[in-house]
């Protein structure tokens, strides 16, 4: 982790489009180009084609895609790309999030409040469930990036008297809180907290991370595949697990 680096990052990419598009008028893509700078400074080696793909970073270490959301869309890509070279996914999750508003006829932003919702490195598994079969492949990596960063929202117009809810407009990071590199599937015993018993149920198991239920629930079937984890039995119904 380079605090240093990621504030240079920040002030590059965010200080430009601000010049270009205004204060509440930044693209969607801001986290993105935020993170590409921060993991490559030199744009020479962003946006490079291989094949039908585009990558978002090619250099002496492979190849780096940063994904801000579903990694659905990624599977695809990944399958060509881990045949080609070593490639690293890069999460950028908000560990510490500011919520602002924008008001939809003036374009002013709110002050930000703090969120409560904070992610921690295990809700990753929400996304990685999806590409479970690229982990153990060895050209996998995956890097988490967990920030600090300031959320603006629009309120969508209302219909029929009722508010249809909110769109997010932009993310903007500001500060770098941690880094973490997974390089193998052994990598991944480090979502297995020792408080754990010797058996445990996903209750259990997302309790001690501190994620909810369906999340935990993910992450031991991805622990289970990468063969770190294994059913052995129940308790009162509820599935139990064991590490391996």
């Amino acid at each position: 982790m380079d605090s240093i680096k990621f504030e240079r990052a920040c002030r590059s990419v965010i200080g430009l489009e601000r010049e270009r598009n205004g204060i509440g008028t930044l693209g969607e893509k801001t986290l993105h180009a935020v993170i590409k700078r921060y993991i490559e400074p030199d744009v020479g080696c962003h946006e490079v084609k291989i094949g039908k793909y585009v990558a978002d970073i090619c250099g002496e270490d492979g190849i780096f895609e940063i994904q801000t959301g579903s990694f659905t869309p990624l599977r695809p890509k990944l399958e060509m790309l881990l045949d080609y070279t070593r490639v690293t996914v890069v999460y950028p999750m908000a560990a510490d999030k500011l919520l602002s508003w924008i008001d939809p006829g003036t374009g002013e932003v709110t002050a930000p409040r703090r969120s409560p919702r904070h992610m921690k490195p295990c809700d990753a598994f929400y996304e990685l469930i999806k590409i479970k079969y690229t982990l153990d492949n060895p050209n996998f990596r995956l890097k988490l990036i967990m920030l600090e960063l300031h959320e603006q929202r629009l309120p969508e117009p209302k219909h029929g008297g009722h508010s249809r809810g909110s769109k997010r407009v932009d993310r903007i990071p500001s500060r770098i809180l941690d880094e973490i590199d997974l390089t193998c599937p052994g990598d991944y015993k480090m979502f297995i907290p020792g408080s754990l018993g010797e058996r445990f149920t996903i209750e259990e198991f997302a309790k001690a991370n501190g994620v909810h239920y369906q999340c935990g629930q993910r992450a031991l079937k991805v622990l289970e595949y990468l063969e770190l984890v294994q059913e052995c039995g129940k308790r009162e119904r509820k599935k139990l697990y064991q590490r391996t």
